[in-house]
Order: C-alpha cells, then sequence, then structure tokens
C-alpha cells in the first residue's frame, strides 16, 4: 500500500508550499510527478517554481519542455502517468490519481479556505482509507509549519 499524507493548507498557498515539498523530495535522491487540475495551472506553476527563490534551483518540465525522463519534476494535468519514473505523486487542486499504488508515496495538497476542496480532500480521504492505503493527515500551525494530526 501506499502511504498517503493529506496537506491541509490553512497559512500558505500552494505556490509556497510547493517547492519546499519538492526541494526536500529531490534532496532524498527521488522523483516528482505533480498532477494538477488543469493545463493551466500546470504553466502557472511551471513558471513559478522557475522565479520562486533567488538561491535555489528547482530543476522540472512539462510537456511544453519534453525529454521527461530527464526530469526530476513532472508537471503535468490530464495525464495520469509519471513519463519520469517518478516515486513521489503530488496531488494538487482536486486532481485525482487511478495510478496512486504506483508511488511509494502520494502528497495530497489542499486549500483549507476553499470548501470545495475540504469536501474533495473529506471524499478522496475515504476512498483511499477504503482501499486500504497508509493514511496521515497535516495541517498548517499558526507559523505556517506542518503539525500532523490525528
Amino acid at each position: 500500500m501506499t502511504e498517503v499524507r493529506f496537506y491541509h493548507l490553512t497559512r500558505g498557498s500552494l505556490e509556497t508550499a510547493l517547492p519546499v515539498m519538492l526541494e526536500r523530495t529531490l534532496e532524498r535522491g527521488q522523483k516528482a510527478f505533480v498532477q494538477c487540475g488543469s493545463d493551466e495551472r500546470v504553466e502557472a506553476l511551471a513558471n513559478h517554481l522557475w522565479t520562486f527563490s533567488d538561491t535555489t534551483f528547482l530543476p522540472h518540465g512539462t510537456a511544453r519542455d519534453g525529454r521527461p525522463a530527464d526530469q526530476p519534476v513532472w508537471l503535468a494535468a490530464a495525464d495520469d502517468e509519471a513519463p519520469n519514473g517518478a516515486e513521489v505523486l503530488f496531488l494538487t487542486d482536486g486532481a485525482r490519481s487511478s495510478r496512486i499504488e504506483a508511488y511509494g508515496l502520494c502528497a495530497i495538497v489542499f486549500d483549507g479556505k476553499d470548501p470545495a476542496a475540504l469536501e474533495a480532500a473529506r471524499e478522496q480521504w475515504r476512498g483511499l482509507n477504503e482501499a486500504g492505503h497508509a493514511l496521515t493527515y497535516w495541517q498548517q500551525d499558526d507559523q505556517g509549519r506542518w503539525a500532523q494530526k490525528t
């Protein structure tokens, strides 16, 4: 079974949290696949990942860039398959995957200020729990740090 972590954004945005999560994934020597809710979101996040920091570089690509096997981080919307051989799946904007079991870790990142996103995350939790995956729930504290909740 895949370890699935639900990340409930309460203090920051996906644009703030995702680059840090991706950096940690790469530091562990793993590749990541980020599945977004739309092609527009893919392009916005890809552009953001180029400029989010003046001091670090986060290598990534999209279908527009090509050469997926060479990309440590791959971003896509409709595609449910990681062409870069990723071990870690990030689901954003309510994206769903029928292939969660193909990854060692799945991180579902959702906006806690959006009632529809909260309900979608609850629905995903129920379905993944019934499927027998190992689930954990993480929420940002007042300083924006992640704290595991029960």
